[in-house]
């Protein structure tokens, strides 16, 4: 029996499926959603509240960016915590046993065949759902561009951040490179490559399995969440993005 009750659907949702722009939104870290099997994972609501368990903003700054880019949106409708759509199933990172200073008791010491179940229920349908969106539009003769979008708290391990928005890519820079040179260095935001995080840390999978695989230009978006809180913020950001995104397009 699976982890997914008939009653809790599809993981994996797609919006705006008829789009004619040519990015592919995926927002991998959506939902705090549990399935119901799981219970809590031991964690308490403050937790499960908290950044460990989604990316908070990230869709809803995903959906105003499918709108002004006429573009398709992708996004797993579970936490994280279950299963991190952005890590492989090999990577210890996929179902994490400590999510930063909170211990998270339903992952640790999972069997072989316990990670199984969550890979098939939420990795697989999520992975061959973008694959196959990808490939048709390849065939269709409109190779899209992956962007993948995510947010980060402004305090790590008791750390200020200071850069508000990474523009993050692996082997593949021609997205970012034209993004950032877009963004300047006076515009309304402090902007960096690769922070608060890069390639070192794992977090261009999905980079890699759906765009650097294909040659298809890709960057991953990183929004610090403070920014993205209420409609307000979210709707300057996703302007300032989609603009960013129409600039750099033809450039990449």
């Amino acid at each position: 029996m699976g982890i997914l009750t008939g009653e809790e659907g599809d993981p994996v949702a797609l919006e705006n499926a008829a789009a004619q722009g040519p990015v592919i939104l995926v927002c991998e870290h959506a939902s705090r959603q549990l399935p119901a099997s799981l219970g809590t994972l031991g964690l308490s609501a403050e937790a499960l509240a908290s950044h460990i368990a989604w990316d908070p903003g990230a869709l809803a700054v995903s959906r105003l960016m499918a709108g002004r880019l006429d573009a398709t949106l992708l996004f797993q409708r579970f936490s994280r915590l279950v299963y991190d759509c952005n890590r492989p199933p090999e990577s210890p990172a996929a179902m994490p046993a400590k999510s930063e200073v909170f211990d998270v008791p339903g992952n640790a010491g999972l069997d072989q065949a316990a990670r199984d179940a969550r890979t098939r229920a939420l990795y697989i349908p999520f992975r061959d759902r973008l694959r196959g969106l990808v490939e048709t539009r390849i065939a269709e003769g409109r190779p899209p561009v992956i962007v993948t979008m995510h947010s980060f708290t402004p305090v790590y391990f008791g750390k200020p951040r200071d850069v508000e928005i990474g523009i993050l890519h692996d082997a593949d820079a021609r997205l970012a490179d034209a993004m950032l040179a877009a963004a300047g260095t006076d515009g309304p935001y402090t902007i960096r490559r690769n922070e608060p995080y890069g390639p070192e840390d794992g977090v261009t999978h999905t980079l890699r399995e759906h765009g650097l695989s294909k040659g298809l230009p890709n960057v991953m978006i990183e929004v610090r969440n403070d920014l993205i809180q209420d409609v307000a913020g979210q709707k300057v950001v996703a302007d300032y993005l989609a603009g960013l995104l129409k600039q750099s397009l033809p450039a990449a």
